[in-house]
């Protein structure tokens, strides 16, 4: 029976980074694979960290960008989306799940974007992840759109690659991506949700793609077998683990029987679907409301467990997981 989880609503506190210093790229070569336009001149942006701030639905809309300098500029480049938490916001989400680093190792480039809030720009910020949460969804924000116009503006500035672009995100923003996989699967190839589960009263996906899911057992903000968390600050009842992972691997018309690991505190299972598509799960025995392998959300959060780097597994699972 359908059940549902709970949303931590936890101001994430951390500090962003500084601004990197520009540098001269190469223009990239275009790709008779790449979906972008051959003849297209590209304006490339520098690398480092950058503010962008771009209107959709009326409303000004802010995200940070992450350019490494070991991006190749001869191919078109992967893109992932990382949405942060409720109350969060892109510079959280940035220092917490640490993906610049992964981003340095292997050449893509990361957009950190903001939800909306009633008091300002940089704080209490939510996404409308379809039954959740707070003043997102409440006056029902096109956070869908907005990922897609994110895209949209990096697609016209850099030679992204339309086969490779991904989205991620922590609880809120996870939920977030969940949605993005109903209602875009066009424009992903896959998602990875953090402590965010699929809370979309109708998911319709236009076409399969694949999912890797985290969450841990002991999650009092949104509990793993769903419900209203002890610790939850929203109060909304949400499915539970078990329901996205079902939806997800019937929608793709995977085998009924994963193949399942452990080692440590972690139980990993992973179903094999047709057409390349794959549906994994880590479950974080006796792990709380975080970012595996990341850093805590803010003083007395729960401590991620380092037997992993939710990071570094969500980046390998995307870079075998193009679409076709």
């Amino acid at each position: 029976m359908k059940r549902r989880l709970s949303l931590f609503w936890a101001v994430l506190i951390l500090a962003a980074s500084p601004l990197a210093c520009a540098r001269t790229a190469r223009p990239p070569a275009q790709s008779p694979a790449s979906a972008s336009a051959p003849t297209e001149t590209f304006s490339i942006l520098p690398s480092g960290e950058s503010e962008h701030t771009l209107t959709h639905d009326g409303r000004e809309r802010n995200y940070l960008l992450y350019v490494p300098v070991s991006v190749d500029w001869s191919q078109p480049v992967a893109l992932v989306l990382v949405f942060h938490g409720g109350t969060g916001n892109g510079k959280s989400a940035r220092v917490m799940s640490g993906f610049d680093q992964v981003a340095d190792q292997h050449g893509f480039i990361v957009a950190y974007p903001d939800g909306s809030g009633r008091l300002s720009d940089d704080i209490i910020l939510t996404w409308n992840g379809g039954e959740c949460c707070g003043y997102a969804q409440k006056t029902n924000v096109d956070d869908v759109g907005f990922a897609r116009a994110i895209v949209a503006e990096l697609q016209s500035q850099m030679n992204v690659d339309a086969k490779r672009i991904y989205a991620s995100g922590m609880s809120n923003g996870g939920i977030l991506s969940q949605r993005l996989a109903c209602e875009a699967s066009d424009l992903f190839a896959a998602i990875a949700p953090v402590a965010g589960t699929l809370n979309v009263r109708d998911c319709v996906p236009s076409e399969p793609l694949s999912v890797i899911e985290f969450h841990g057992t002991a999650d009092l903000h949104l509990p793993y077998d769903g419900g209203v968390g002890e610790e939850s600050l929203a109060g909304v009842d949400f499915n539970s683990v078990a329901y996205s992972i079902q939806f997800w691997t019937a929608f793709n018309n995977c085998e009924s029987a994963p193949l399942s690991e452990s080692f440590a505190d972690i139980q990993h299972e992973t179903w094999t679907c047709p057409g390349g598509i794959n549906v994994e799960l880590y479950t974080i025995l006796g792990g709380g409301h975080a970012w595996p392998g990341g850093r805590g959300g803010w003083p007395g959060a729960d401590e991620p467990t380092q037997s992993i780097s939710a990071s570094q597994l969500i980046w390998e699972f995307f870079a075998v997981h193009p679409k076709p």
